[in-house]
């Protein structure tokens, strides 16, 4: 009889190990799937637009090279819809969530289609190569370093808000040297934000494992959607600097 217990015992021990990390596996996974298929929109996008010219004379005036109304909305729009889902994480339900995170991931790809139409095919495929190397090898080391990246996270943010002034000011300047210089900050920055960002996602699903609370793990369904937004993000920025360092023109 007790050989039995034993056995019953050391039988649910193992059953409960194995079960241990689901929550934060499927968590993780969710945040790779949705970043997946944001990159997979803004590329269709892309495509769609620099491919129709119809659909490019609503976004440029050929005559003048500028922006049309429609231009510029869709380049500003993602910003928008950035700050929406920041703001709005709590009030907005998992299916608007999503609405507006595939919204976002179309508008951004239409806003990046100009870059098809700047840099030749192969340049872009090499940086966006070089990218996912990066991207790849940083998110590895973030998943796996015991060092605590929490300390670099203020740091990396003022980094990203210098940045964002600095583009600001150079729209008025100007200036490709400026732009060249910057860029490599950008890739110094949004790389080590990836290591950051995938180790700040890895304790939140650790945080969701050990809540065991069905309404904070329901949560944690609209959590991958906004760490599939930031690692989406730190890709982006890292492919696009890449490309303004090597990239070659047409």
């Amino acid at each position: 009889m007790d050989n039995n217990n034993n056995y019953e015992w050391a039988h649910k021990t193992v059953f409960v190990e194995q079960e241990r990390g689901v929550v934060a596996k499927k968590f993780f996974a969710n945040v790779f799937l949705w970043m997946f298929i944001a990159l997979s929109l803004s590329t269709i996008a892309a495509l769609f637009i620099s491919n129709s010219e119809t659909a490019l004379r609503q976004l440029i005036n050929f005559e003048t090279g500028q922006r049309t109304v429609l231009g510029y909305i869709a380049m500003f729009a993602p910003l928008g819809l950035v700050l929406l889902m920041g703001a709005g994480f709590s009030r907005l339900s998992y299916g608007a969530l999503i609405g507006v995170f595939t919204l976002f991931s179309i508008l951004l790809g239409i806003s990046l289609s100009f870059i098809l139409l700047v840099y030749t095919a192969g340049s872009i495929a090499a940086c966006f190569g070089a990218a996912a190397g990066i991207f790849g090898i940083m998110a590895f080391l973030g998943y796996t370093t015991e060092v605590d990246l929490t300390k670099f996270g203020p740091i990396l943010m003022v980094g990203v808000a210098g940045l964002f002034i600095a583009s600001i000011i150079n729209l008025f300047l100007g200036s490709p040297t400026f732009s060249y210089v910057m860029s490599f900050f950008g890739v110094a920055i949004f790389t080590a934000l990836t290591a950051y960002d995938v180790q700040k996602l890895k304790r939140i699903g650790a945080g969701l494992e050990e809540s065991g609370d069905p309404i904070v793990q329901a949560d944690g369904k609209k959590l991958a959607i906004m760490g599939a937004l930031s690692l989406y993000l730190d890709f982006i920025n890292i492919f696009l600097f890449l490309l303004r360092i090597f990239g070659s023109r047409k």
